[in-house]
């Protein structure tokens, strides 16, 4: 009997789209909407912060140039991405991120942890040119970026912002205009990306301290010194 209602379901195209989405609407269901009343997907990570409003418009021409087609933001919990690119990503981290930027494809590398990475002057070159710091790079060049930001609208983003839940205080919206003045879109972009990755301080960037470690017998090489200089002394002499 089973098996003639299932011959049913397949044969009747009708049912069986009624039926797919049925299965898949409750299994979603399932599957997110607790995640809506989880705190670890709700509650920001300890020392995360909205974008100010120059990382903001940052961010806007990081989705306008379509950066996310080809960089993802979302480093999984494997062994090989961690090594790479550091801690793991956490859903706390994205809690200000409308929309989030983690991508389904990586042309180039993960950019959830560049913040602090490279120099501002070092992403100054690479977006002008990438083969002039990475001669066997493939992504296009963004020369038109060094012009002045888009600044006009920046209190309305702002306003959207707070609505979704983003705590901008009036305070902060109305001197966002302040703030971009004088700014180009390179310089906007490069804020973004410096500030990447940088709330979570855990993971790889932990042990920071240990190739100071490492310079601590530089005091016993000392007395080579004096004694290579008597050696040279000594045949002088001899000579």
């Amino acid at each position: 009997m089973a098996q003639s209602n299932h011959d049913f379901i397949e044969r009747k195209v009708g049912w069986l789209i009624v039926f797919t989405l049925l299965t898949v609407s409750v299994g979603g269901l399932v599957e997110i909407v607790p995640l809506f009343h989880q705190k670890s997907t709700t509650t920001p990570v300890e020392g995360l912060k909205p974008y100010d409003p120059v990382r903001l418009v940052g961010r806007d021409i990081y989705i306008r140039e379509g950066c996310y087609n080809c960089h993802s933001q979302m480093i999984r919990p494997f062994h090989a991405e961690t090594e790479r690119y550091g801690h793991y990503s956490v859903a706390g981290e994205y809690v200000y991120d409308h929309p989030f930027q983690w991508g389904s494809k990586r042309t180039g590398p993960d950019l959830h942890r560049v913040g602090g990475r490279y120099s501002d002057q070092w992403h100054r070159i690479h977006l002008i040119n990438p083969r002039d710091v990475v001669p066997e790079s493939n992504m296009p060049a963004f020369p038109w970026l060094d012009r002045p930001a888009k600044i006009d609208d920046i209190e309305a983003k702002m306003t959207a912002l707070r609505k979704v839940g983003v705590p901008y205080s009036d305070e902060e919206i109305q001197g966002a205009r302040k703030a971009l003045e004088g700014k180009t879109e390179l310089e906007a972009v490069i804020a973004y990306l410096q500030g990447l990755g940088t709330a979570l301080s855990t993971g790889k960037a932990a042990p920071a301290p240990a190739p100071a470690a490492a310079a601590e017998p530089a005091p016993a090489a000392e007395p080579a010194a004096p004694a290579q200089g008597a050696a040279d002394a000594s045949g002088k002499a001899g000579s």
